[in-house]
């Protein structure tokens, strides 16, 4: 990972957890989901005159990646609405990069070495101890039922970072490919949200509006700087670096929404920065 890789997916990171942030202020989930994906849609459609399109051979990524990302937009909906920010964020994003680097081994011929695997282990460690341990206040016990959809969300993000890295690095066009991948998955919530709630639904968005879009150009400009930075580098480590984004979330958590950030968060977040180290000392 050059140095310009790490900080675009740093960069990343921030307006990743941003965007997250954004949706989960919105109470009603699928307005601010609707706004997030119609957002990206329209950046998309802005791109595409900019942008050539995807080589033949992208396409069947694309398709599996937008049905996947629907997928993690509904587990991620699901999860924000059970529990707080900042336990459900950092448990959705640290179960991804182990399996990330597993999937990565078996479909794209990635096998980290010692180093970079002891950092994922490490890092992912970290990310999973921000949302188990002390979130809620001491001696609190995780709601099980949340967990397990921000894990299932977990999932999905790593089903869909592999697809995609295999499917940009056929693309032969990062940019065609971050704009198709942005219509294609944007419109669907929105499309289901006004198909289910009808003729009420543009007053229960509008207040909402300009927040919800913003969130949606946030999505985009992270999720196409990922997307670059997979065709540069080996998908593990970008994605366990990519989730630096839980420290960006637990600071948005402490300051915005008065979630508590005591030393069994410092000592998650410390497993964390220990285990990126690892990752971008290997290779």
């Amino acid at each position: 990972m050059t140095p310009l890789v790490v900080v675009a997916v740093l960069v990343a990171a921030v307006a990743h957890a941003s965007w997250n942030a954004v949706a989960h202020g919105i109470k009603d989930q699928l307005v601010a989901f609707t706004l997030v994906g119609g957002g990206g849609a329209l950046c998309g459609a802005a791109l595409l005159p900019f942008a050539p399109a995807p080589d033949a051979g992208a396409w069947p990524c694309l398709l599996v990646s937008a049905l996947l990302h629907v997928v993690y937009q509904g587990l991620l909906m699901r999860s924000f609405s059970l529990g707080d920010f900042g336990q459900m964020y950092p448990i959705a994003r640290g179960t991804a990069p182990l399996a990330v680097t597993a999937l990565a081994a078996v479909f794209a011929a990635e096998l980290p070495d010692g180093p970079q695997l002891a950092g994922v282990a490490v890092a992912s460690a970290g990310l999973v101890g921000l949302a188990l341990w002390g979130i809620r206040g001491s001696g609190a016990r995780p709601d099980w039922t949340a967990v397990g959809a921000a894990c299932a969300t977990g999932l999905a993000i790593a089903a869909y970072t592999v697809v995609d890295g295999l499917g940009v690095r056929a693309s032969g066009s990062p940019l065609g490919y971050i704009a198709w991948l942005m219509i294609l998955e944007g419109l669907v919530i929105p499309a289901y949200a006004v198909g289910t709630r009808r003729g009420g639904f543009l007053a229960q968005v509008r207040p909402f509006a300009v927040r919800g879009l913003a969130g949606g150009l946030l999505s985009v400009f992270a999720y196409g700087l990922v997307l670059w930075a997979q065709t540069r580098a080996a998908l593990a480590p970008v994605a366990a670096l990519r989730e630096s984004s839980i420290l960006v979330g637990a600071g948005i958590g402490a300051v915005f929404m008065k979630e508590r950030f005591g030393a069994p968060r410092v000592a998650a977040a410390g497993l964390m920065v220990a285990g990126i180290g690892l990752m971008l000392h290997g290779g």
